[in-house]
This record gives C-alpha cells, structure tokens and sequence, in this order.
C-alpha cells in the first residue's frame, strides 16, 4: 500500500492543465457588462493576462489565466490585453464598448507550445473587437482623454522573454516585441506611470484631495495610518504639512497642491480592486454549478482517504490519492497546493511539504480541493492515521466542531462576518478553558490564529467586501485548533492540529453546505474509516528491486 505514491502519476497526464472555460461567450459578455456599469464616467480600465512564470531553463510553470482576466474574459492564453470602455467607441465597424488583443499565429511557435487561436475564432468568444498585440501600442496613445484609467498595480514577476523564428530554414531566437513586457512597459509610458510610484503615498494624495470642512479629521487620520504603514511618507512634504496644519485654509491649499502633484496622473489603482470585489463576491447560477461540481470531486477524495489510511503511509501518498481523484473526475488542476499534515505538521497552516514518511497514530490534517474549469473548491478534513481519535483527539475535534457547526448556522442573508467570527472564536476559546489549556478567554488566539471564512471561485480566496453576507456567495468555514509542541499547556495536548473547513452556500433558505458528503462528526469518521477502500488491492512492486 505505500507505493500508492505512484497514483497519483497514471492520470496525470491524460488530464489538460490548462484552464478553459465551460462557460458560454453571452456569460461572459453579461460580466463585461456588469462590469462596466459600475465603472465611473468617462473612464477605461486596462486588464493584462497574467505573466509566464519560468521553472528552468526552458522550461515554464503549468500557465494559469490571472482570475480577474479569466473572469471577464474566459481567455486562457497568455500576453494578451483587454480594455472595457464605460462608453461606446467609434471605429469603421461601428459601436464597441471593448477590444481585447490576443497573440498572433506563428506555425513554428505553435509547434512548441500548441495551438493558437486566429482572430475569427477569438471573435466566436463575443468580444465587440478582436486586435493583434500590435495594435494595443497604437491604441493606447490618446488615454489621456479618459478622466481615470483604471488598472491593477504593477507587479514586478514579467520577464522579458524570448521567442523563436524560423526563417531560411534557421532557427534565431529573438526578443518578443509584443510580450507581456513590453506591453506593460509602453502602457506605462502612455499613462505616465512615475518609475518612483509609490501606492501609499498616491492613496494619501487621493485622500487629501477629498478633504472638506467636514471629514478632514478623518482624512488625517486615514493620512495618518498610511504614514504607520511606511514612514518614509512623512518625509513627503505634502502630506507632513497636511498632518501638520488644521485650519480649513490649509486644508484648501493642501488641495491644490496635491492636485497640481496628480495633474499628469490619470490611472487609478483603487477601483478596479473595489469593482472585482463588488462582482465577484456573489456568484452566478452558472459558477454556482461549477463551484459545485469541484466541491464534489473534492468530497470523494476525502472519502476515498478515509478508507484507504493507515499507519504506514507517507504524507505525500495521501496527497497522491487526493490529487487522483481530481483528475479522474475531470478536475484540470488543485486550486492551490496540497496541504496534508500529519501531527506536528498539522500545527503549520500553510504546510505544503508533506514529507512525512510514516503517519503512525496521528491526526492527519488534510486542505485540499480542486480546481474544475477554473473554480475552485476548499475543503479540510482532520482524521486519525489508525482509524480512532484519542481522548485528547476527541476532546479537541468536537470543540472545533461545535463552532463550526454554529458558524454553519449562523451564515444567514444579512448576517456580517465579524459576528460569526466571534461566535466561532468564542466557544473554541470557551472549550479551551474549560479543558485547562488556557486561563484566559483572550489567550485562545494562540491556537486558532486564523480568520474563519473567506470567498471560493476562481481564487481560492476570492475577492469580496467582507461586508454583510447576500444570496449566492459561496464562502468557507474553517474554524481550528493547533497546539504544537512546547505550547504552554499539559504536554498530552501538543503536536495536534485540527481545522474541519466546508464550502457554504447562502441562500434565502438558509446555508447549504455543499462538501457535507465527507464525514465531519468524529463517530461518522470512525465509522467510514472501518470500510474498505476500492484501493485495497493496488499492488505496486517495490521499486529498489526494479533498480539496476
């Protein structure tokens, strides 16, 4: 059974990594749409395709779409642009609110790295124009006419790459004129982008420009929470005055010298972030199914774990069962890495080693989930390697339990996050002090220093407000307990790990929790844990006999 490890490999590469889209072009288009209704006048938002990541040599990263691009989009392919304008163009062809470019065809590129669209096959997609990269240089010169272009903060993760030719039967490899790159760098140029930018200090300046007779106290005060963050801004001589002075006259001249330092600006960094939050929180009855197709797939792995562990296998194994499943079922990709834990390790919640060899009797805490067609699930399940909780397992389980199953209850319409927080943190901090390992209700942040509920889609944390929870957001709860070793506490209690996390669906009903299919009360995990796995007679040979 520990050569279960190689599992994991025989699908591996029957299954597509890349992430395509099993939406429709007219879902898409609705996105646009909602999108640019919330954008402000006479603006334009400038979204990049995510960056090729390379591993070696030449050798890339599995490519995987930026999930806002993807969002809008559905386009999987990399070094392409999309522009949303809040109102109609003019062209020769007519009305369009959008463009998005693409690469161009190249037969020699294609042979490496497969297939790319054509422009007709790109216009099937619904986009109002289609344009080669080239074009994005030539359309981008007049952005000064926009009063804000919307855009995401550059990040400093794009190579200059390389590309091939092919010409008197040679192969030369050039630079790419029209990589990502060197889009990025001429949009820059177009808008003005300052090589000195700093997001702070631009955030501060906005603020100060929206001081009036009645809010700049809170102004300065948000100016002020900015200087914490980096105080290098005090040395800024805009915004130390600001903080400095505080009669309405200066405030007024302050005004105008932050709109004078702004003048040439027009990109606004803030607001695309505010517009994805704002559509991406609440999901569509089309990523409702998707969401639940992964959260699916990733139940049966966590069942198919249940009845296949015991004592003897490794960390990785278990992940190798997990990640199988995934891909038997279609799942193209994990939404992100695997994290399987087994006693000590389940202690460290961004744990991804998992190189543990042998489990023995400890709790093995399993976050995995799979990524179908971009969507993503998150699930945690924490189980005993020998089939039984211990005492102290037991006792601290059903802790973590309970709170979660209140959280559960309390994911209602209107219901705001911080309110089920505390709930959840309360009756594990309560559990804690009644069993002995802390004193004070305060201290129980040392073993659950997470927070309790994040958004699923195409992020594993998707963006949202955070705010009050609406109809249709699909969000975690995860509530845990990690006590590791030499914690100031009897020493029966170290080295246990336990967080339960499930995919919550809201609804005008009440929650729906979508991963309820793996076992989450202890007596039902015991129970499941006695059935025989459909992997009880997956034989390998041991490889060191078959090394020469």
């Amino acid at each position: 059974m520990k050569n279960l490890l190689i599992l994991f490999f025989l699908l591996y590469f029957l299954s597509s990594h890349a992430q395509k889209s099993k939406l429709s072009a007219k879902h898409y288009q609705n996105t646009r749409n909602s999108f640019r209704q919330k954008m402000p006048d006479n603006s334009v938002a400038v979204l990049f395709s995510a960056p090729i990541r390379n591993r070696a040599n030449d050798v890339d990263y599995t490519y995987h779409q930026d999930p806002n691009f993807f969002y809008l989009t559905g386009w999987h392919q990399p070094h392409s642009v999309l522009i949303i304008y809040k109102d109609e163009q003019n062209d020769s062809e007519g009305v369009y609110h959008e463009k998005i470019y693409v690469p161009e065809r190249n037969d020699y590129v294609e042979m490496w790295n497969g297939k790319r669209y054509d422009l007709e096959e790109v216009k099937e997609l619904g986009f109002d124009r289609v344009a080669e990269r080239v074009d994005f240089k030539y359309d981008i010169q007049n952005l000064d006419r926009f009063d804000k272009v919307l855009m995401f903060e550059f990040k400093n993760d794009i190579r200059n790459q390389k590309t091939y030719v092919f010409r008197d039967n040679l192969r030369y490899k050039v630079d790419d004129p029209l990589d990502l790159f060197d889009l990025k760098a001429t949009f820059k140029e177009a808008i003005n982008f300052p090589n000195d930018f700093n997001r702070l200090a631009y955030l501060a300046y906005q603020r100060i420009i929206q001081a009036d007779e009645e809010n700049h106290e809170a102004v300065r005060d948000e100016v002020a929470y900015l200087v914490k963050q980096d105080s290098l801004l005090i040395e800024d001589k805009i915004i130390k005055d600001f903080l400095k002075e505080s009669t309405q006259s200066f405030y007024d001249e302050a005004k105008m010298k932050t709109a004078f330092a702004l003048h040439n600006f027009n990109f606004d960094v803030e607001n695309l972030s505010k517009i994805m939050a704002d559509l991406r929180e609440v999901k569509t009855k089309n990523e409702v199914d998707l969401i639940k197709k992964a959260v699916a797939i990733s139940v049966v792995g966590q069942i198919e774990v249940m009845k296949a562990i015991h004592p003897g296998m490794s960390e990785r194994e278990i992940q190798g069962i997990h990640e199988f499943v995934f891909r038997k079922y279609g799942a193209a990709d994990e939404g992100y890495p695997s994290i399987v834990g087994a006693g000590e390790n389940g202690c460290i919640l961004h744990y991804i080693e998992n190189d543990k060899e042998d489990l023995h009797n400890q709790l093995v805490l399993m976050d995995l989930g799979a990524e179908y067609y971009g969507y993503t699930a998150d699930v945690t399940r924490t189980i005993p390697a020998n089939g039984v909780f211990s005492k102290e397992q037991k006792a601290l389980y059903q802790i973590v339990y309970n709170s979660q199953e209140a959280a559960i209850n309390a994911s209602q319409v209107g219901n705001d996050f911080r309110s089920i927080y505390k709930l959840s943190y309360d009756i594990v901090a309560n559990g804690l002090q009644q069993l002995g390992i802390i004193n004070e209700v305060s201290e129980a942040r040392k073993y659950y220093p997470h927070g309790l509920s994040h958004h699923i889609g195409l992020d594993v944390h998707d963006p949202g407000n955070y705010g009050d929870l609406e109809l249709n957001m699909i969000i975690t709860i995860e509530p845990g307990i990690y006590i590791p070793e030499n914690s100031p506490c009897d020493p029966k209690w170290w080295n246990i790990g336990i967080r339960i996390e499930d995919d919550i669906l809201i609804t005008s009903d009440g929650p729906i929790n979508l991963s309820v299919g793996a076992p989450r009360d202890w007596e039902s995990i015991e129970k499941l844990m006695k059935e025989e796995s459909a992997l009880k007679n997956f034989i390998l040979p041991e490889i060191d006999s078959l090394i020469k």
